[in-house]
């Protein structure tokens, strides 16, 4: 059985860190879930990440310690090295990916990759961003837009409009569907 990248992408407030966060806290043998390292404070936002410097992320990216790497909303992200130690393990592996580079993840993975887009209905997603408070009307409004016109195109979807048990349910439902199948 081919271990598996789950590529989870989604918009933000689509509820992807909480999702990942549920996942951390369930017993699964043979899945775990990959930190991202960002160039970022840790106390900003809600994700579990690694904060690193600017200096810091491409001294690591220069020694090769990252499997995935990019530039996003001012910030720079990578996935680290140590997914691929994982997979090789036979681990299925879940990562919060990004929906503007799942290109690069594609290249790289090929049939390893599954991409998971977490879709949240527009009522829904703008009220989980405006409880959170991060941004403005304004902001949120050009999320929502955003968030409207991505196409998901070859991805698996999962629908988060419901309990945070049931989308953590319908990933693990996704991943078994998918063990032992070719991207």
């Amino acid at each position: 059985m081919m271990a598996r990248l789950i590529w989870l992408m989604g918009p933000s407030g689509a509820g992807k860190d909480s999702l990942l966060a549920a996942l951390r806290q369930r017993e699964h043998p043979q899945l775990l879930v990959a930190h991202r390292y960002i160039t970022r404070p840790a106390s900003a936002g809600s994700e579990n990440h690694i904060a690193l410097s600017v200096n810091e992320f491409f001294t690591r990216e220069e020694q090769h310690l990252f499997s995935l790497s990019w530039h996003a909303n001012e910030f720079y992200y990578a996935i680290g090295a140590e997914i691929d130690l994982w997979l090789q393990a036979g681990f299925d592996v879940v990562v919060n990916g990004s929906r503007g580079h799942l290109p690069q993840a594609q290249a790289q993975y090929g049939e390893m990759l599954m991409p998971v887009y977490v879709q949240v209905s527009p009522a829904i997603l703008r009220q989980r961003l405006e409880q959170r408070g991060r941004e403005n009307a304004v902001e949120i409004n050009a999320r929502l837009q955003r968030a409207a016109r991505y196409q998901p195109g070859q991805c698996l979807t999962l629908n988060n409009d419901g309990s945070l048990l049931q989308t953590v349910e319908g990933l693990v439902r996704l991943i078994r569907a998918q063990q032992g199948k070719s991207a």
